[in-house]
C-alpha cells in the first residue's frame, strides 16, 4: 500500500490558504462587514491575492536565508492560491458588484486607469496557473521558465494596481497608499535578494553560522532543537541554486 506524506509546511499553507476562504463566507453572510459588504468582499479578496503573490516572490529569499528543504516544493501551492484569489477577486467585482453586466463592466474597463491595469495583471497570471504543473514543465522545456519570468511583472502590475486604486496621490504618498507602498518596497526587496552577487554572499554567510550551529549542537542542546535543525536545513556544503520540482515560476 502506498504511503502519503503530509509535511507540516504543505499543511500550514493549505490551512492558511483555506482560513480566509471560511472567513469570509461567514463574515459575509453574517453580515459581518462593513456597510458595503460586497465592496469590502472584493477589496479584501484583492489584498489576499497580493500577500500570496509577494508569498510566491518570498520562497527563493527565504530558502537562501534558512535553507529549509522543503520550502521551494510548496511555490506551486503558494502561486496557485495566489491565482484563487485573483479569481475570486475578479469574480466578485464582475458578478456581485456588476450583475455580468458587459456593457457598464466595458464602460469601467475604459474610463479607469486602475482596472485596465488589473486586468493586465490577470491577463499574465493566467498563462502562469495554467502551465504550472508537471506536465507543462515536461512539455515546454526551457520555454517554461521563460514564460514564467511574466510573474515579476505581474506582481508589480498587481500591486500598481493596488495602489491606484486607492484614494490618494501615489507620487505624493497621500491618502491610503501607504500599505500598497509598503508592499512594493518589500516586493523591490525579495526582487534584489536574487541577484546573483547577493544570493552568493546571504547563501555564504548561512552556510557558516549552519556550521557553527552545527558544532554547537554537538556540545549539548535539547533533543528536539537538534532534530529540528538537522532535519529542516541544508548541509553546509548545499548548493543553494538546485531546481525545485512544482515551482509556478523561476527561482
Amino acid at each position: 500500500m502506498r504511503k502519503y506524506k503530509f509535511p507540516r509546511l504543505r499543511i500550514a499553507i493549505h490551512v492558511i490558504g483555506v482560513l480566509p476562504l471560511i472567513y469570509l463566507a461567514y463574515a459575509f453572510f453574517a453580515g459581518k462587514l462593513t456597510i458595503n459588504p460586497v465592496q469590502d468582499l472584493e477589496q479584501i479578496l484583492g489584498r489576499i491575492a497580493i500577500y500570496w503573490m509577494v508569498a510566491t516572490l518570498a520562497v527563493t529569499p527565504l530558502y537562501t536565508l534558512t535553507g529549509l528543504r522543503d520550502l521551494p516544493n510548496r511555490r506551486r501551492a503558494i502561486g496557485l492560491y495566489a491565482f484563487l484569489y485573483t479569481c475570486l477577486h475578479l469574480l466578485v467585482f464582475f458578478g456581485l458588484d456588476y450583475a455580468f453586466n458587459l456593457t457598464q463592466i466595458w464602460n469601467l474597463l475604459t474610463g479607469k486607469v486602475y482596472l485596465l491595469v488589473g486586468m493586465l495583471a490577470v491577463l499574465l497570471l493566467i498563462p502562469l496557473a495554467v502551465t504550472s504543473f508537471d506536465y507543462f514543465i515536461r512539455k515546454m522545456g526551457r520555454n517554461w521558465k521563460r514564460l514564467h519570468w511574466l510573474v515579476y511583472p505581474a506582481v508589480i502590475i498587481s500591486i500598481l494596481h493596488y495602489a491606484l486604486a486607492q484614494k490618494g496621490d501615489l507620487f505624493t504618498l497621500r491618502g491610503n497608499i501607504l500599505r500598497p507602498f509598503l508592499w512594493g518596497l518589500l516586493t523591490f526587496f525579495l526582487l534584489a535578494l536574487r541577484l546573483p552577487p547577493l544570493r552568493r554572499w546571504v547563501s555564504g554567510t548561512r552556510r557558516k553560522v549552519t556550521v557553527r550551529i552545527r558544532h554547537l549542537l554537538r556540545v549539548g542542546y535539547p533533543r528536539w532543537l537538534k532534530s529540528f535543525w538537522l532535519c529542516h536545513s541544508e548541509p553546509p556544503d548545499a548548493v543553494t541554486s538546485k531546481r525545485s520540482r512544482g515551482k509556478p515560476f523561476p527561482p
